[in-house]
């Protein structure tokens, strides 16, 4: 483009000084002008496109790792929760077996405690039945002692 545009000044000087000039010389350099002008319009555009494309690559680039570190996320989310889920699972075995034991443990002492009772009352009813019969017998053989 520098080139055309020394060109132009000299045609132009020499349209100035030669009165002979064709003026056809200067409507072809114009018509330079205008390839070159179409030209670098057209590598410029190329540019921008080559850009655009290369932006467009960046950008899914970057949705694709965007995409990846999400799905990794819920994959990290789904397994914290699975792990939560078992944890809480085996709490609540502990405690249905700790409470399962005391039950147990609870129906055990309520035997222990009703057949110590029947004992005490079994006891408690022989000890009255033979103190009766003692008296029975001390009254029935006249040997009644004041008390």
């Amino acid at each position: 483009m520098e080139a055309l545009l020394s060109q132009f000044t000299f045609l132009s000087d020499q349209a100035l000084q030669d009165k002979n000039f064709d003026p056809s010389t200067i409507e072809d350099l114009m018509k330079l002008f205008e390839i070159e002008s179409y030209k670098a319009w057209a590598a410029a555009e190329l540019e921008q496109d080559q850009e655009l494309e290369e932006a467009e690559a960046a950008m899914e680039q970057a949705e694709n790792y965007l995409e990846s570190a999400m799905e990794s996320a819920m994959d990290e989310f789904r397994r914290f929760e699975e792990e939560l889920e078992r944890m809480s699972r085996d709490e609540v075995d502990s405690l249905v077996q700790t409470a399962e034991s005391a039950r147990k443990m609870g129906n055990l002492m309520e035997k222990a405690a009703s057949v110590a009772s029947k004992r005490y009352i079994e006891a408690a009813l022989n000890s009255a039945t033979a103190s009766m019969k003692s008296a029975w017998r001390g009254i029935s053989s006249g040997k009644v002692h004041p008390s």
